[in-house]
């Protein structure tokens, strides 16, 4: 099948036509994340012909992302959410080029990446990388395609295009406690509502056609139907410099730790265990030197919190215990660990010492 018979349906628009086409086969756009955002744009991206698509995701496949993240079957459960991305992409449609990029989005990678794509799309649930994002896209010169979802309601904009306003024109205080779909909930087709608008602003900037969301930010509520669109102007941020960025986000990785490596810390009153999940999520962890603190309050909760001790922070898996890191170093805490796997890892091991009867002083 010839790939004008492919593409028939939108060819034999005015708007687009065989040179739109091949505007479309020339371009390159990044994707960042392979979720629920990215399970809606990528498919249309793909069967509108983009000529090649990354696609950066370090995360695996669990059965609570099928509920939104439609492209995966359950067979995939355990499997890298990026090389999966791809081989649904090369089914779909086998003209596209695709990358899968199965890492994490950090200061050390992201401008090497951007600079070889002409569109960076936003499909993260992370404030902190979404910042990143932004910060790496104007270094590089790229347009960033926003999405952003809460319960019920997404947003979506379009910056840094044409040297147009920036996500932190819209967004100055970089808030990293907001909370993601996994803490707040979230309705699948709400997801891929937003996606789907996304896809289609990269679609119109390729495309050089409609008007773009750039210094407008699209606000749709899935549960009335309602939909605003709000206007914001660049302000006086000053456009980050390489070295500036460089500095900003390479200048101290999270620090790391395995828990049975601070086991014997446990009873030792110059640490603390910060947990930050949920209160309602299992497994339930006692320590003798603990506080529950939930991410999306720790900001205003940082008073209970002495810089003095060591504190190592946990949560579920150990993802959220990476952005708790960042804030608190943004607030000047230097004592300060994540611990590897989150309270999963934590409940084995102490199981194993339960067991052993070498600790009696937790609960699950």
């Amino acid at each position: 099948m010839s790939s004008s018979t492919r593409y028939n349906r939108q060819i034999i628009l005015p708007e687009i036509g065989e040179e739109g086409q091949e505007k479309l086969s020339r371009s390159k756009v990044l994707v960042i994340g392979a979720g629920g955002l990215g399970a809606a744009i990528l498919p249309y991206l793909a069967s509108a012909g983009v000529g090649e698509i990354g696609i950066v995701d370090h995360d695996v496949i669990e059965i609570s992302n099928l509920q939104r993240q439609v492209i995966y079957k359950t067979e995939a459960i355990g499997k890298s959410k990026a090389k999966e991305a791809k081989a649904v992409i090369a089914e779909l449609n086998p003209l596209v080029k695709v990358k899968a990029i199965s890492e994490k989005l950090s200061g050390r990678n992201a401008i090497s990446l951007f600079e070889k794509y002409d569109i960076i799309v936003d499909a993260t649930d992370n404030i902190a990388i979404k910042y990143l994002i932004n910060d790496a896209c104007l270094v590089t010169h790229k347009p960033m395609v926003y999405g952003s979802i809460f319960r019920f309601q997404g947003q979506v904009s379009v910056f840094n295009y044409k040297n147009g306003p920036t996500y932190r024109c819209l967004y100055p205080e970089e808030n990293l406690n907001a909370a993601n779909c996994e803490e707040a909930g979230v309705l699948g087709v709400s997801v891929g509502i937003i996606g789907m608008l996304q896809a289609n602003e990269v679609l119109k900037m390729i495309l050089g056609i409609g008007a773009i969301l750039s210094g407008k930010i699209l606000v749709y509520n899935t549960l009335n139907n309602e939909q605003q669109k709000y206007d914001f102007e660049k302000n006086d941020f000053q456009s980050i410099t390489r070295e500036a960025f460089e500095e900003k986000y390479n200048k101290c990785e999270v620090e790391e730790v395995s828990f049975e490596s601070v086991l014997n810390e446990m009873d030792n009153d110059e640490v603390l265990f910060l947990d930050v999940r949920n209160v309602d999520e299992s497994p339930k962890i006692s320590l003798k030197n603990q506080i529950q603190i939930p991410l999306m309050h720790l900001e205003s909760k940082l008073e209970k919190l002495d810089k003095k001790q060591t504190i190592y922070i946990f949560c579920q898996s150990g993802i959220r215990s990476k952005i708790a890191f960042e804030l608190l170093q943004k607030h000047r805490f230097k004592n300060i660990k994540s611990i590897a796997g989150g309270a999963l890892t934590m409940r084995n091991l102490l199981e194993e010492k339960k067991d052993s009867h070498e600790f009696t002083n937790f609960i699950f």
